[in-house]
């Protein structure tokens, strides 16, 4: 075997709560890659395996592979990190690689932290997973002299080097459809109707201060043809017979031409989909809102952050309140359900700025609306600004869910405990108004639990669960 890529198991709390579980899709795309350079891959999901670094480790051995690839988030970087060590005893001559955001963003402190880290790849990883095992196949460990995009031990063991960024991909049509043959495809989802994940589109143009975004795939707008966008979306059709996508852009919506294309493509192959796509509340028009509606999108995805102008402009968002509110609006008058998402807690925000918010959130009316606390991951502008200011509680990353506090409010005029009574006063206040509740039962469910197992339960002193809501909201500011 020439490379096995392994999907840690993730135990975000949300996500576990929602029983939640998507396809790993980076894994798939550097899959694809590997195998159009004719290269044998396996992936293990974890997270949809639940197996354990041990049972994993003992797989990946009768495998015996020439590299093994994680992926993790900050949040996940230590459970990953378990894997590699014990994957590198069972194996000492198997290269060891972890890639992502956060490795990205802080790849000699990961290597320094754990010594059966071999390399990690930076940034876009398609080009560089392919150089990687060709040379290491080649030339061992010197081969990775030739390697762009990664940094790395060398052969010595006793210096870690940096190689020359690798050049992002110009022509995303180039890239392979991400190998889905590779994964138990549908065991993943929520419910009987599997959703199919894609990427149409690379690089974010902004430069908002709690995104690393721009810094990973560039701040250039670098997007697939509709024709190619349109044939994966075929392939998941009748291979895979899917009929919910969801677009993970950042920016779906940044060229208006080519999302009408892509909608056009779509009616005019006869394609029976539903789909969720994203775009900033700067970007919609009645037009185009009316023609993806047509195309068969059911729900669209604003990244509002704030009801503060205030705040916004901290965040350098480039929006307005009132832009926000035309977009939902508009969405809403299409016949599009529109989810919202706030972030509560940016350093320089008042406890006044935070109940606008939340307010602002209920007055747009949206059909769901999610919350999160700002969590400085490493990369983002205001990671590098509250480190500098020695206003981070802490870097052990285990914390960086978005839904516990990690920074030390106490110094700017708020206090952790604040924030995340805030946080759970959000969700309570805008999923149990009456009128959602007859027209939501099942999200309200959903979210409720959500709430009450992940953050609100641990805080009742071991209570149980009966008169939780009355007691959560004694807490409440």
């Amino acid at each position: 075997m020439d490379v096995v890529l392994i999907n840690p198991c993730d135990e975000n709390a949300v996500k576990n709560c929602l029983g939640f579980k998507v396809p790993p899709l980076n894994l798939m795309y550097l899959a694809a890659s590997l195998e159009k350079a004719l290269m044998s891959v396996k992936i293990l999901d974890d997270d949809i395996m639940q197996m354990g670094e041990e049972k994993v480790t003992q797989l990946v051995s009768k495998m015996d592979p020439m590299i093994v690839g994680l992926t993790a988030s900050t949040s996940n970087i230590k459970k990953a990190l378990k894997y590699v060590e014990k994957i590198k005893k069972t194996l000492p001559n198997t290269l060891t690689m972890i890639g992502g955001p956060h490795t990205t963003f802080i790849p000699f402190e990961t290597l320094q932290e754990n010594e059966f880290l071999d390399l990690v790849v930076v940034g876009e990883g398609e080009k560089t997973v392919v150089e990687l095992a060709q040379n290491y196949s080649k030339y061992g460990v010197k081969g990775l002299e030739n390697v762009r995009g990664i940094v790395y031990r060398t052969p010595d063991r006793n210096a870690i080097k940096i190689k020359e960024p690798q050049p992002l991909i110009k022509d995303l049509d180039s890239i392979p459809f991400p190998a889905r043959h590779l994964v138990p495809f549908h065991a993943y989802g929520v419910s009987k109707d599997q959703e199919g994940d894609m990427i149409t589109s690379r690089g974010c143009v902004y430069s908002c201060e709690y995104c690393s975004s721009s810094l990973i795939m560039g701040k250039k707008f670098r997007s697939r043809s509709p024709e190619n966008v349109v044939d994966e979306v075929e392939e998941l059709t009748n291979e895979y017979k899917i009929k919910n996508i969801a677009f993970l852009d950042d920016t779906f919506m940044m060229n208006k031409r080519r999302a009408g294309e892509i909608a056009d493509e779509i009616k005019s192959r006869g394609l029976d989909v539903s789909y969720v796509a994203s775009s900033r509340v700067d970007m919609v028009n009645k037009d185009l809102l009316a023609k993806l509606k047509d195309s068969g999108m059911n729900t669209l995805y604003y990244g509002v952050e704030s009801g503060s102008q205030r705040v916004l402009d901290l965040m350098k968002k480039r929006i307005t309140l009132k832009q926000a509110e035309y977009a939902v609006e508009s969405a809403k008058d299409a016949g599009i359900r529109v989810l919202t998402s706030f972030i509560l807690g940016f350093p320089g925000e008042t406890a006044d700025e935070i109940d606008k918010t939340i307010d602002f959130s209920i007055k747009l009316n949206a059909d769901y609306s999610q919350y999160s606390i700002l969590t400085p991951f490493p990369g983002t502008p205001i990671y590098h600004e509250l480190k500098d200011k020695k206003l981070l509680d802490t870097e052990n990353w285990d914390k960086y869910t978005v839904l516990k506090s990690v920074i030390k409010y106490e110094n700017i005029g708020l206090s952790k405990k604040f924030v995340e009574r805030k946080l759970a006063k959000a969700y309570l206040k805008f999923y149990t108004r009456p009128k959602y509740l007859l027209e939501h039962k099942y999200m309200f469910k959903v979210m409720v639990e959500t709430i009450f197992r992940s953050f609100i339960l641990p805080k009742l002193n071991g209570g149980t669960s009966e008169g939780w809501y009355q007691e959560i909201n004694k807490q409440m500011p």
